[in-house]
């Protein structure tokens, strides 16, 4: 965990690594690379994914989640099982623990004060730790409401289909945009006292659109609630991602990392209290939380 005194830092370096344009022997070997990539690549089911929905996208994350290997030819499947097993990757899976560990207790928190838990995640994707964690804790108690919104509706609809094939009943779909949030009263019945952005601000490269969004979430959060949102705080295939893989719109996937004292502070100048983080165990992702 770390803690930061705001009186005694100063505004921290928000970008600690970030990706380097290619000369022209770097492009040289990226173009290659990339043309292997997308031929012999697509040999792996997982390759195939992001091609189809973008490597950030919620439906790549999904599969990610699942790490089973899949592929065509008899390669295919070893292909996959290397894509699936790359560092990024472990730690996106390494990520999804810790955060499901951090909101265990604050879902157990409430249930100790008697108050019913009601989860805003404003870019789910298909929510499959949601649904884990539902089935995990006992959704038939009934006290945990889940709204998974998400700008994707290809990632809410695959998020629907899988939460009714498991017969999770808690747990609710819309479309909506993270940055704009609208009422969650006629899903979760009031404000959320849980909001989670869970790897949306690892895709944003202005850090004032981060910093915005926080002092937005502030307002939106019922008092005496908490958010979870996560950093990626250092990535060694940040130049192999750009150069090689498109997003979820069809460009080069770039990506700045954030140091855990900068998400920190962001979050203190929204207006978050008891603000600290935590970094999963691969060491590339931390989970901060703040209460309002």
């Amino acid at each position: 965990m770390t803690t930061l005194n705001n009186n005694a830092v100063n505004q921290p370096k928000a970008h600690e690594i970030e990706v380097r344009k290619p000369g022209v022997f770097g492009k040289i070997k990226w173009a290659v690379v990339k043309a292997g990539f997308a031929t012999f690549g697509r040999t792996s089911k997982g390759v195939r994914t992001g091609y189809r929905f973008g490597f950030d996208s919620g439906n790549m994350l999904d599969y990610v989640y699942v790490n089973k290997a899949h592929g065509t030819l008899l390669v295919g499947k070893l292909v996959d099982r290397f894509y699936l097993n790359s560092i990024g990757w472990r730690g996106i899976r390494a990520r999804r623990v810790l955060l499901k560990q951090m909101l265990k207790s604050e879902i157990e928190k409430n249930r100790a004060d008697g108050i019913k838990t009601r989860i805003l995640d404003v870019a789910a994707g298909p929510g499959r730790y949601l649904q884990e964690l539902l089935q995990e804790i006992g959704e038939e108690k009934g006290d945990v409401e889940v709204l998974c919104r998400d700008l994707s509706l290809a990632g809410v609809v695959q998020g629907l289909q899988q939460a009714q094939e498991a017969g999770i009943k808690h747990i609710h779909y819309e479309q909506g945009d993270a940055f704009n949030p609208a009422p969650t009263n006629a899903t979760l019945g009031s404000a959320p006292n849980v909001i989670v952005v869970s790897g949306l601000y690892e895709l944003m490269l202005e850090d004032e659109i981060i910093r915005t969004s926080l002092k937005t979430l502030h307002k939106f959060l019922t008092p005496g609630g908490a958010i979870f949102y996560t950093a990626q705080n250092r990535h060694p295939q940040l130049e192999f991602i750009a150069n090689v893989l498109p997003n979820r719109d069809g460009i080069p996937w770039v990506m700045r990392c954030r140091s855990v004292e900068a998400m920190d502070l962001w979050g203190r100048e929204a207006g978050f209290k008891q603000v600290e983080s935590r970094i999963e165990e691969v060491g590339l992702f931390s989970v901060t939380t703040g209460r309002k």
